[in-house]
């Protein structure tokens, strides 16, 4: 059965969750020739969809989450709907490009590789992209860096080792192409650097066990040495593919 992490939290992953830098769908704008139909699976509140409806025709895009549908970006070349990314409606050869936005970890790769196979245009592009734990500067990070591998740690679900070890341990059976290193950088106050954290899944479980947020008495150690805006970096990996 899918996962279902995000629901209880989805207005705040909506509000606080980073978004992918313009050099990334520059990039897809230049690697797919047919601009006509595109499938963003696990759009979750619709961040990849959103830029992509100023590329492509057409834009179907696929979650598990009503609630996080709910919170998504709307577009009148956006059409939502409820699926599973190893199981959809979507007749044959349908798509010129699948994307997957920090979320292929969850999924049953040979059956979504199959989904893809059978949902594909002969040439069409699989794009995968996601990112770990951002990096701070100084004292900040490593305040941060023991909370996501120390407190957090034991709480995420098993899946998280891939992204730790930037997606090298998902299976890719298609035919790579060359993509350029991608990064996101941002200027963070500390409320919003609050409202990333409480967005992750391994809170929630976290609270579940313990009947607290951990998050709070984190925040506190931060306060005396955040500045009013911190600098933050996600270094984003990817794996894109023709099928």
């Amino acid at each position: 059965m899918a996962k279902d992490n995000f629901s209880n939290q989805a207005s705040i992953y909506a509000q606080f969750r980073p978004t992918y830098p313009k050099t990334v769908f520059d990039y897809l704008n230049k690697v797919v020739k047919n601009k006509k139909t595109v499938w963003d699976c696990a759009t979750g509140n619709g961040q990849m969809a959103r830029e992509l409806a100023k590329i492509f025709e057409n834009v179907y895009a696929t979650d598990i989450s009503q609630k996080q549908l709910d919170n998504a970006f709307q577009a009148e070349n956006i059409v939502y709907s409820i699926a599973k990314a190893e199981e959809t409606l979507f007749a044959d050869n349908t798509f010129d490009l699948i994307t997957v936005a920090q979320a292929i970890h969850w999924f049953d790769f040979e059956k979504f590789y199959a989904e893809v196979d059978r949902v594909a245009k002969s040439g069409a592009v699989l794009f995968v992209i996601g990112y770990s734990m951002p990096r701070f500067e100084g004292i900040i990070d490593e305040i941060l860096q023991d909370f996501y591998w120390n407190v957090t740690g034991p709480y995420w679900d098993a899946e998280r080792k891939h992204l730790d070890n930037r997606l090298e341990s998902v299976p890719f059976p298609f035919e790579k192409i060359e993509c350029p290193h991608f990064t996101n950088e941002y200027r963070w106050t500390l409320e919003m650097a609050e409202g990333y954290f409480n967005s992750w899944s391994s809170i929630q479980h976290y609270i579940k066990k313990n009947g607290k947020n951990p998050v709070g008495e984190m925040i506190e150690k931060l306060r005396e040495y955040w500045k009013e805006e911190q600098r933050v970096e996600f270094p984003l990996f990817t794996k894109v593919g023709r099928i």
